[in-house]
């Protein structure tokens, strides 16, 4: 007994101690970049772009379709989703492929606003204070406006903005639900999923889009299959 109770302490200043150092060296991350250039910097660089779409002028059809294969329990969480991490790494060995991510919505902003594509340990650590400092400044709206003004959409297109009209030749509030669920699976990775590179897994990804919308509710299995 006095072995297992020995055992517990030992791992319980284990955690606290990799813990500190975790939370030290994400905290610094962040602090780092935010000397460069404030959040709220980085944020204007986005809102003030002229083809800059609020969430308000977005389709219903996008954000539910965004919101569906990228964070489904977008409004429902914080900065991070210990539940969508979790469901992301089983459906992810389930399919064995890698359809889903952890990150939350809120997570991606951070990391198109404030820090590289470089997959670290530091820059994922200081993702989570951005995230969580984006969470504290801005509504889930103003967040998701954020990401989708943010993201690359392969061929040479940043921001929704220029995704729709690069594509489809029309501005964002006029996208149907084949052209909006097409365009919510590219940024999960761009240089696979443009259809102007692989027409083939772009379908694919975007049938993925699909079900999910089918999966939560937000379009019918037979308005699905009218794509």
């Amino acid at each position: 007994m006095k072995l297992f109770r020995k055992i517990l302490i030992i791992l319980l200043i284990a955690f606290v101690v990799i813990s500190s150092i975790l939370f030290i060296i994400g905290f610094s991350y962040y602090s780092k970049a935010l000397k460069e250039k404030p959040l709220i910097s980085r944020v204007e660089e986005v809102t003030n772009d002229k083809h800059f779409v609020s969430f308000d002028e977005l389709p219903e059809n996008y954000i539910n379709a965004v919101i569906a294969v990228e964070d489904h329990r977008y409004y429902e969480h914080g900065a991070i989703d210990m539940i969508g991490i979790a469901r992301a790494i089983w459906v992810n060995i389930k399919n064995g492929e890698l359809q889903e991510g952890g990150s939350t919505i809120t997570q991606q902003v951070a990391k198109n606003l404030v820090f590289s594509q470089e997959e670290t340990l530091e820059r994922k650590l200081g993702e989570f204070f951005a995230a969580f400092d984006l969470e504290k400044n801005y509504t889930k709206n103003e967040i998701f406006a954020l990401y989708v003004n943010s993201s690359y959409f392969g061929d040479g297109y940043y921001g929704i903005y220029d995704a729709s009209m690069g594509y489809y030749q029309k501005e964002p509030k006029d996208l149907n639900l084949d052209e909006a669920s097409m365009l919510a699976g590219i940024p999960n990775a761009p240089s696979v999923y443009a259809p102007t590179v692989n027409p083939d897994l772009a379908k694919k990804r975007q049938n993925h889009v699909l079900n999910k919308m089918v999966e939560y509710g937000y379009i019918s299995e037979e308005e699905k299959s009218s794509i």
